[in-house]
C-alpha cells in the first residue's frame, strides 16, 4: 500500500512552482472519461425523439460544447488537484505563442464551424458548391465538413474556407433546382422548330417535373452558330449530369430526324505563292 501512495505522489518538475504528481494525471484522465460518459448519455437523452435531420444538427452543435467542456474539466481538475495555473501558463507563454500561431488555421476553422452553425449557411444534408467543388454535407465536424460528392467520394472541406470564399448551396430553397443543357445550331435553320424539338427532349424526360415548364432561350448570335439554352427543373439536381446526359442524347436524335444541324468552327485557309 506504502508502494501504491509512494508511486501516486510521484512528482514531475519543471521547476520550483511547476510540478504535476501522477496522482494528478489520473485524476484529470478519470474526470474527463466521466465528463465524456455523462455527455454521452446527456446527449442521448436528449436526441432520442427528435427528428433524423433535427438530431444530425443537434449533434454536430453538441461536438464543438463537448471539447469546451473537456478544457475546463481539465483546467479546473488541474487546479484543484494543486497544479498552480498561474506559474504554469507564465512559464509556457513563449510556448504558447508559438503554439498559437502554428494553430492559426486550426483556430479559423474552429470558429468558422460554430459560424456554420449559428449563421445555418449550411445543414447536414444540403448540397453546396465551394471552390468549384460539389457535395452533399454528411456531417459539421470541429474542423472539417464531410461531404459525400456524385461519385461516393468523400470530400473533406476545411471549415475556413467558408469565410474566405463563396458558399453556393443548392437545396436551401428546397430540393428542386433548374438546371440546363446547351446547344448550338447551323445559321439558316428554323429557330420555331429548334425550340420546339428542345423542350419536346425536355418533357418526355421523366426526371424533369412538370413545374415550373422547360423553357428555351435563344442565348447568342455567335461566330458559327445560333446558341440556345434549354432550362428545365430537376427535383434530384445533385444527379443532374444523367438526365442531362439523356436530354442531350434526345436532343441530338430530334435533330438528326429533322435534319438540323449542330456546326463546328470552320477555318478557309489560302495559300498565297509568289511567282519567282
Amino acid at each position: 500500500m506504502e508502494k501504491i501512495k509512494e508511486i501516486l505522489n510521484t512528482q514531475f518538475h519543471y521547476n520550483e512552482n511547476i510540478f504535476i504528481s501522477v496522482k494528478t494525471i489520473i485524476i484529470v484522465v478519470v474526470a474527463i472519461l466521466i465528463i465524456g460518459f455523462l455527455l454521452n448519455v446527456f446527449r442521448k437523452i436528449l436526441t432520442r425523439k427528435l427528428p433524423e435531420e433535427d438530431k444530425l444538427k443537434f449533434v454536430s452543435i453538441f461536438s464543438f460544447v463537448k471539447w469546451f467542456i473537456y478544457v475546463l474539466v481539465f483546467l479546473f481538475t488541474l487546479n484543484e488537484s494543486g497544479v498552480q495555473l498561474t506559474a504554469l501558463f507564465a512559464a509556457s507563454a513563449a510556448l504558447l505563442i508559438g503554439i498559437g500561431l502554428a494553430l492559426q488555421t486550426l483556430f479559423q476553422d474552429i470558429i468558422s464551424g460554430i459560424f456554420i452553425l449559428m449563421d445555418q449557411s449550411a445543414h447536414v444534408g444540403d448540397i453546396i458548391e465551394i471552390e468549384g467543388k460539389i457535395g452533399r454535407v454528411e456531417e459539421i465536424r470541429l474542423r472539417t465538413t464531410r461531404t459525400l460528392t456524385a461519385d461516393n467520394k468523400v470530400l473533406i472541406i476545411p471549415n475556413h474556407l467558408y469565410l474566405t470564399n463563396s458558399l453556393y448551396n443548392w437545396t436551401q430553397n428546397g430540393s428542386a433546382t433548374r438546371e440546363s443543357v446547351s446547344v448550338g445550331v447551323a445559321y439558316g435553320s428554323d429557330v420555331q422548330l429548334v425550340k420546339k424539338l428542345l423542350l419536346q427532349a425536355a418533357r418526355e424526360n421523366p426526371k424533369v417535373i412538370k413545374y415550373p415548364e422547360p423553357a428555351v432561350l435563344f442565348t447568342e448570335f455567335a461566330d458559327s452558330s445560333l446558341n440556345f439554352r434549354l432550362v428545365f427543373t430537376l427535383e434530384d439536381s445533385f444527379n443532374a449530369r444523367f438526365p442531362q446526359s439523356e436530354i442531350r442524347f434526345e436532343i441530338d436524335r430530334l435533330f438528326r430526324e429533322h435534319n438540323i444541324k449542330i456546326p463546328f468552327p470552320q477555318r478557309e485557309i489560302y495559300v498565297h505563292q509568289e511567282n519567282k
